[in-house]
């Protein structure tokens, strides 16, 4: 999964949740120590306090493995 895809599946995940994105989100690949795999986190809205989108996907197969939304 490249990092344009993550954006876009957290976008859609927002969407469907009812939650208000706002750009410029905040995206990292965490790679694990030991053994394989890797997850992407985005956080939307990465300079504000409010409405900010946290979604945690899993590199290879895209399942999320966690999200939330804090509205202020």
């Amino acid at each position: 999964m490249t990092q344009e895809e993550a954006i876009a599946k957290a976008r859609q995940i927002a969407a469907e949740a009812g939650w208000a994105w706002v750009d410029p989100p905040r995206v990292r690949l965490r790679k694990r120590w030991f053994g394989t795999g890797s997850r992407w986190e985005i956080h939307s809205n990465a300079k504000g306090l409010g409405a900010i989108v946290r979604v945690e996907l899993d590199d290879a197969t895209g399942d999320v493995l966690r999200k939330g939304y804090i509205k202020r």
